[in-house]
């Protein structure tokens, strides 16, 4: 059974009183949404269809810059570095979001790079900009359906493990959901079978191949000592971590903390897309309460600029290895 129905809601007025408020929700498949949050398989094939349309090749790899990694600012950015480019502001590109943070960038831009076709996201969206977690990671869905079949995925994260400095880079070989933990989950809702299964396993999300040719990568490049292997949460935001919560995270196994990209794989992995993931180490993690240090986003952006050209090769070199050895054998 599918339709809307108004649903009578009791809520406190900016004057402190009790008044009635109706909201109208979206009834399909025997469950309630908020309309505005949802984006049915229907609108995001009219997006993917829009990009198509426009772009005379099939990107088959998808890139999401973190922040600071795609930045207008920065002209050795990943996305900059693209052959050909051809650039989709988010708010010309159909049912999209608009990214409001600093040091995103808010372009999908296509073209080459090592030679093979790509589609690099300049910038991402966020739980914490008052979007929800399906319209964050929606973008992915929209890689989907026209054409992508392998993700890489970027963010900027606060180190926790303690051998981990500024700068470093964290390849990504798990996570910990602990916004799944609370029942908020970019799959929450009527499950689109046109995408992927009802339970998909996250045992396996991030490819195991890829992890170690990256770490191979890493290390012929001279950036072994830089490069590590950890687990990371994704959490709200947008305040950073106190100190009890990261002493938390440390004894989960948590060795960075960001507030992206979980969402996005998960809804990667729920599409059948292949995932690597990995961390810029911006800034580390205060657990000492006599330590006066305060992170902020500006220390967030300094590291990215810095860091900009090794990640650029660096990723090149995986898009490489990637299109030599996955892409040639569909």
């Amino acid at each position: 059974m599918n339709g809307t129905c108004e649903v009578s809601s009791v809520i406190v007025n900016t004057n402190g009183e009790y008044e009635n408020k109706t909201i109208e929700k979206e009834y399909t498949n025997g469950y309630f949404s908020s309309s505005n949050n949802e984006y049915t398989y229907e609108s995001i094939t009219e997006t993917a269809r829009f990009l198509r349309e426009r772009i005379p090749f099939t990107p088959r790899i998808g890139i999401i810059c973190g922040s600071g990694m795609g930045a207008y600012w920065n002209k050795g950015s990943l996305a900059d570095a693209l052959e050909n480019p051809i650039a989709f502001p988010y708010e010309e590109i159909p049912n999209f979001p608009v990214s409001t943070v600093e040091g995103h960038e808010g372009k999908l831009v296509f073209g080459h790079l090592s030679g093979v076709p790509v589609v690099c996201m300049q910038g991402r969206f966020h739980y914490y900009e008052g979007y929800a977690l399906s319209k964050c990671a929606m973008p992915v869905r929209v890689m989907k359906l026209i054409g992508v079949t392998h993700l890489i995925a970027t963010n900027a994260a606060g180190g926790l493990n303690k051998s981990y400095k500024v700068g470093d880079i964290m390849i990504v070989k798990d996570h910990i959901n602990m916004m799944g933990f609370a029942g908020n989950n970019p799959l929450q809702g009527p499950n689109e079978k046109r995408f992927g299964p009802r339970f998909p396993p996250m045992n396996a999300a991030y490819n195991k191949q890829l992890i170690k040719v990256a770490k191979r990568i890493a290390s012929r490049e001279g950036l072994g000592g830089d490069v590590h292997e950890g687990v990371y949460t994704c959490l709200g935001g947008p305040s950073f971590e106190t100190v009890a919560e990261l002493k938390m995270l440390r004894m989960l196994g948590v060795d960075a903390v960001g507030m992206s990209t979980v969402h996005e794989v998960i809804t990667a992995r729920h599409c059948n897309m292949t995932v690597f993931a990995f961390s810029l180490i911006t800034n580390i993690c205060i657990t000492d309460y006599d330590n006066q240090d305060e992170a902020n986003h500006q220390e967030v952006m300094d590291v990215g600029k810095t860091r900009e050209v090794v990640l650029r090769h660096f990723v090149s070199k995986i898009v490489d290895y990637v299109a030599k050895h996955f892409l040639d054998k569909k």
